[in-house]
């Protein structure tokens, strides 16, 4: 079962990166990676506000992808 939703959580981000390849890579960073906002910011060249809003719509549309993936 825990394998089956790292390989959700993997497809998830996949498609995201397909929609949004900053909002995927911000995930990356700030999930996997463990940078702080302002860390994830530097590395990305943008502002720490524009990493919160995406870093939000992110988490949201993963979010609502991995509630619609079918529990089998």
């Amino acid at each position: 079962a825990h394998y089956q939703k790292v390989l959700a959580i993997d497809r998830a981000l996949e498609q995201l990166a397909e929609h949004d390849a900053d909002q995927a890579r911000i995930v990356e960073l700030r999930f996997f990676a463990g940078l702080s906002v302002e860390e994830a910011a530097h590395v990305m060249g943008i502002s720490p506000r524009t990493v919160k809003r995406e870093w939000r719509m992110a988490k949201a549309w993963l979010f609502r992808e991995l509630r619609l993936e079918p529990s089998t």
